[in-house]
């Protein structure tokens, strides 16, 4: 083998070995999660814990109303919501207060954010606390067996429901695959997630939390994918998100410039987590022999499923550059039997669960949804979003 095979095929290991760890991670936790995950066994003669619904809320007026004329009917007897109006500059108290929610009004120019309105709604209910916490978004559905489910399994330690945008076959195409990209992370994954690491991700709504773990929590932060952080801190702690695959909160989707503008917000504070604290975790559970922790550390590297997809992509085209020049092939066979597994199961998860979020249509626009998102990842390489950002409506 001559100077410039050998320098090419190191170029090769190295080029794919950070690619081929992500690719089988995200495959392998998309193949494990294709299985329903067996239902918790509680008797519905157990008892309710006592709740309360959470819903931080900014300028939320055009649409709180609604979220509450679903909700409120859903609530388990005794079980009450409280609106925290966050730095409203519209009527989102008032119409919240008419609807029969309990209100909190909260005003902080300089300390803003979700985070901040949940820190604000725990002060508040320290004096009468309950023994469930939930947190529901100020758009977010769900019914009254997911209160209960969430509620009951929650009662040691942290609880994600699973958290779905609501499926709409007539919107645009982006829009479309953007909710199934959602499936894939909130119900596939977490479900591999769970299985492998005896964890999930907070996903920021339909979070439940045992009254102690949520007065103790560090809620009072104005990272922008806060649930996710809240999520890793209280399992460093020992105490592990479960999932409640009983349990499922509804989002309404957005358009496909408000869809933009909402993946920018989380998939820009995702990367920044995951480049801080990825390696970390991977490395902690290497030296404690912790193969669960090990996992989460894996999983937590991968980036999300279109950035993902676009990274393999170019990697295969580079290493068989690299071929060309007389480096070894296996690092371009593995990384493309990775992405092959990959996109299978993408296949086999959208005929299980993903056909009510993803026509057939809008499927084979993918690859354009991954140019659709470059713009997206370039605005990210030079700046990551840092305010609470809402998608339109």
């Amino acid at each position: 083998m001559s100077a410039t095979e050998v320098i090419a095929t190191i170029a090769a290991v190295v080029i794919a070995a950070p690619l081929v760890l992500m690719t089988a991670t995200f495959a392998m936790e998309v193949v494990v999660g294709l299985r329903d995950v067996r239902r918790a066994a509680t008797g519905s003669d157990a008892a309710v814990p006592d709740m309360v619904i959470v819903m931080p809320a900014h300028d939320e007026g055009a649409i709180i109303a609604t979220t509450l004329a679903r909700l409120l009917p859903e609530l388990p007897e005794g079980a009450r919501v409280l609106v925290v109006a966050d730095n409203c500059t519209d009527d989102t108290a008032a119409i919240a207060e008419r609807a029969g929610a309990e209100v909190l009004r909260r005003h902080d120019a300089t300390r803003r954010g979700k985070g901040f309105a949940l820190a604000h709604a725990r002060d508040h209910l320290a004096g009468r606390p309950p023994a469930i916490v939930i947190v529901l978004d100020a758009d977010g559905a769900t019914d009254r067996g997911s209160l209960i489910a969430m509620a009951r399994a929650a009662s040691d330690r942290p609880v994600q429901a699973v958290n779905l945008l609501s499926p709409d076959l007539t919107a645009a195409p982006m829009v479309q695959v953007s909710n199934f990209a959602f499936v894939i992370k909130n119900l596939v994954r977490q479900r591999g997630l769970s299985r492998l690491a005896g964890r999930v991700n907070l996903t920021g709504t339909g979070m439940a939390f045992p009254w102690p773990v949520f007065r103790d929590a560090g809620l009072a932060t104005a990272d922008i994918v806060e649930d996710l952080a809240l999520g890793l801190e209280l399992a460093r702690r020992g105490l592990l998100p479960r999932f409640a695959a009983d349990a499922t909160v509804w989002s309404a989707a957005s358009s496909a410039e408000g869809t933009l503008k909402q993946r920018t917000r989380w998939e820009g504070g995702f990367l920044a987590t995951s480049r801080t604290r990825a390696l970390p975790a991977i490395l902690t559970g290497l030296r404690a022999g912790d193969p669960r922790g090990l996992w989460a550390g894996l999983s937590l590297a991968v980036p999300p499923l279109t950035l993902l997809l676009l990274l393999d992509g170019v990697g295969l085209a580079v290493l068989g550059g690299l071929v060309l020049l007389g480096a070894s092939a296996v690092p371009a066979l593995l990384l493309g039997a990775l992405l092959a597994m990959s996109l299978l199961g993408l296949v086999a998860a959208w005929l299980r669960v993903g056909r009510p979020f993803l026509s057939a249509g809008a499927a084979a626009r993918l690859p354009l949804y991954i140019l659709w998102k470059i713009p997206l990842y370039l605005r990210l390489a030079r700046k990551r979003p840092t305010g609470w950002l809402r998608a339109g409506r």
